[in-house]
């Protein structure tokens, strides 16, 4: 499309017309960051779609992270680690998701920007980080996508009437549902993750439910009685742990994927609706439900199904769904249809993931590229708010699902998600560190954090102990990368499948780094000093964007949003973070 409206250039001068055709953005220098070019895609920003309202952040907050890593994902950590260290382990990388939250809505709301977090790691710690962040998260989703497409064909295997059926037919109508979504823009993801999300929901419950009953003895075709926790006990384990210290640490990594995901919100803010009180309400409402949800199912499938259990065995070589602690948690109590409806759940999941991948990736290599570090072809957005070239491109790496097709395709597939595996702690820690550096620098101009129109609920010390417990898991990660539990132990090839983000992260901020050195001067230095961090542009409507000083018109819009409650107030805001 082509634009009448002139902009100024960057030095005040005269306006000129700026055409955010596609054409217009396959011309030129694709790294150009002159005048023109930086009007373009700024423009291209602009016509992003706030199209997402509150109940789907609410939806993308929870649903987002209810998928595989849960479902399937958590067996192994039973198998290595036990369920006290499942417990134990999640529950540890869930409260520092709580924090990163809380520090990631109170950036969010005061800068609704695309690219959310990666640019506040630009921002506020280093553009060269937030380069080598950004381009990795976006690796991540667009590797993850067909990984989860190739899931979903395994998925599809434990129904007996697939046997025989080759995989492609599968695959094919997968990857035409996702175009399709996708044709829907931002309103279609939002409303496909509402209604998936919602079923998952459902499910946890339920299995809750069926937990609770399993463990009590109250199933007639389960000849084990009461159970309590007799699986915490030898000789099923060491008062709930296996491998000791060293099944521990194992834990980590699948507790960080499994929650990947909830981070979505603060990459929905600058297609929101109303960011200001959506991405707050979802950030201090998902710390709770994900515990429930979470901690709660994964502590009744350790007290419903031992970890040393030969379901676990038997299936190895079958599909996802055999492997998965909840459907072999219902199996070892002897219901018999109950686990293939329990597959279907597992089916949605995954591809409620997967609908995830192409917003995760696509928002971020847009807002890269809006910003000078990408290709401008990368940041073009049709008339639908639809960033068209980027999705396009995480639906080509889609294709790669066919792959598995292949014989030695298990080991490609290994490949590529190494270079997903420790990408979050890395992400996650870094929010925590450009939450704190936004602090300092919003104390350095003058302001106090009763001008914030969200605070986040622990201050900077929750993004101390979010960098804290960030840094210790990927410690654990690079123990267990050299010393895997059950072996082989310092095994190159097995090293960097579990930790190649690891130096992947390094050479892209190597390369950003060289780069900026001779194209962009002000990328230069290390990391941006607290002085000369912009804490201004991209600031919310309605916030103090002038300078040092707040206006009575500022004041009295932050100080609107600032919700007074009594006793009463707090009861009802008590009854919504839990319903």
């Amino acid at each position: 499309m082509s634009s009448d409206i002139g902009e100024k250039d960057l030095n005040g001068g005269a306006a000129y017309p700026v055409d955010h055709s596609l054409a217009a953005h396959a011309r030129g220098r694709q790294f150009s960051v002159g005048a023109e070019d930086v009007a373009m895609v700024h423009g291209d920003e602009n016509e992003l779609k706030r199209s997402l309202k509150g109940r789907h952040m609410q939806m993308i907050a929870i649903g987002g992270a209810i998928g595989a890593g849960l479902f399937v994902g958590s067996g192994g950590a039973f198998q290595t680690g036990g369920p006290a260290s499942v417990i134990i382990g999640f529950t540890l990388i869930g409260i520092m998701i709580y924090f990163m939250m809380q520090a990631l809505a109170e950036l969010a709301v005061m800068y609704p920007v695309n690219g959310a977090f990666t640019m506040y790691i630009c921002r506020f710690i280093d553009p060269s980080w937030g380069f080598a962040c950004g381009v990795e998260y976006a690796i991540s989703w667009l590797t993850v996508l067909p990984f989860e497409i190739s899931a979903a064909c395994s998925i599809i295997n434990y129904w007996p009437g697939a046997a025989g059926i080759n995989n492609a037919a599968f695959i094919t109508p997968l990857l035409v549902a996702l175009v399709v979504i996708q044709f829907f823009g931002v309103k279609g993801y939002g409303e496909v993750e509402f209604v998936l999300s919602a079923m998952k929901v459902v499910a946890c419950v339920g299995f809750m439910i069926l937990g609770i009953i399993i463990n009590c003895g109250g199933v007639p075709t389960d000849n084990r009685g009461y159970i309590g926790n007799r699986y915490f006990k030898e000789p099923y384990s060491n008062a709930g742990f296996l491998n000791g210290f060293h099944g521990f640490c194992s834990v980590f990594v699948t507790a960080a994927f499994a929650y990947t995901g909830t981070e979505l919100t603060g990459l929905a803010a600058a297609e929101t609706t109303n960011p200001r009180k959506e991405i707050p309400k979802a950030s201090n409402q998902v710390v709770w439900r994900i515990a429930i949800f979470y901690i709660v199912n994964l502590a009744l499938v350790g007290l419903c199904l031992p970890a040393t259990s030969p379901l676990y065995t038997d299936n190895a070589n079958l599909s996802e769904s055999h492997r998965s602690p909840f459907v072999l948690a219902i199996q070892a109590a002897g219901i018999k249809v109950l686990p293939s409806i329990f597959n279907a759940v597992i089916l949605i999941s995954v591809m409620s993931v997967a609908n995830s991948c192409t917003f995760g990736s696509t928002r971020t290599l847009q807002a890269l590229a809006a910003n000078g570090m990408g290709p401008k072809i990368a940041a073009y957005v049709d008339r639908k708010g639809r960033p068209l070239v980027v999705v396009g491109l995480q639906l080509l790496f889609g294709l790669l699902a066919y792959i598995n097709l292949a014989k030695d395709g298990g080991t490609i597939f290994n490949w590529l998600l190494s270079l997903s595996g420790i990408t979050v702690l890395f992400v996650f820690g870094s929010i925590g560190i450009a939450h704190i550096r936004f602090r300092k620098a919003w104390a350095y101009n003058g302001h106090s954090v009763d001008e914030l129109p969200f605070q986040a609920a622990a201050g900077i010390w929750g993004s101390y102990i979010c960098v804290l417990i960030n840094v210790l898991a990927l410690i654990a990660s690079f123990y267990t990368a050299l010393y895997p539990v059950g072996g082989p132990y310092l095994s190159a090839s097995g090293f960097f499948v579990n930790y190649l983000a690891g130096p992947l992260l390094i050479f892209l901020y190597a390369v950003w780094k060289v780069y900026s050195w001779f194209v962009v001067p002000a990328h230069r230095p290390l990391y941006i000093r607290i002085k000369d961090i912009d804490i201004y542009s991209g600031m919310r409507e309605g916030g103090n964007t002038a300078g040092v000083d707040i206006t009575p018109e500022g004041r009295a819009s932050i100080d609107g949003e600032k919700e007074k409650k009594g006793v009463a107030g707090w009861m009802k805001a008590g009854a919504r973070v839990i319903i």
